[in-house]
């Protein structure tokens, strides 16, 4: 079966799997993300926190995710924090950028209340409750979770807003 047959709620499965057996990939502090920086983490995403970096596609779109998790007071683990990067040439507006996502997170696009999302680079974003998400510019966009719902919108907000795109130029 192909990845793009599965099911958000698949993947999420598969995911907490991949997360329990990987080895930490970033750290628990943000770092780059495949052309981004990861510049603020909140406080929640201790040292206790673990970092794993993983790739996928679904419905023609490249993910690049980082994910952080950690211990469970009584046992297990629970992601704290996700950084998605998201390419695909759908992605032409923030539009279709929330269309997608709301098929992605199997979400109800009539009832999914967004809110506008103020970023210091311009790129026109959305905040729910436990997301925010961007369009840098066309065939990319940029999510944030707070996965669990312990982070809060004020550190969901920072931690969205210090996700910055990396800039190449030639210095000298």
């Amino acid at each position: 079966m192909s990845l793009t047959r599965w099911t958000p709620a698949a993947l999420a499965v598969v995911l907490a799997l991949v997360l329990t057996a990987a080895a930490p990939a970033a750290g628990t502090r943000g770092g780059p993300l495949d052309g981004f920086t990861v510049t603020h983490l909140p406080d929640q995403v201790g040292a206790q926190a673990s970092a794993a970096d993983f790739s996928y596609e679904w419905e023609d779109v490249a993910f690049t995710s980082r994910a952080w998790e950690q211990a469970k007071e009584g046992g297990g683990f629970q992601v704290v924090l996700q950084v998605l990067v998201m390419r695909g040439e759908e992605f032409v507006d923030l539009d279709a950028v929330r269309t997608f996502l709301a098929r992605y997170h199997e979400r109800d696009p009539d009832t999914w209340e967004l809110t506008d999302l103020t970023r210091d680079d311009g790129a026109p974003g959305l905040r729910g409750d436990r997301e925010a998400f961007w369009t840098p510019g066309e065939g990319v966009a940029v999510e944030v979770r707070d996965t669990s719902g312990l982070l809060g919108q004020e550190e969901l907000l920072a931690t969205a807003r210090g996700v910055v795109e990396e800039k190449s130029g030639l210095s000298g």
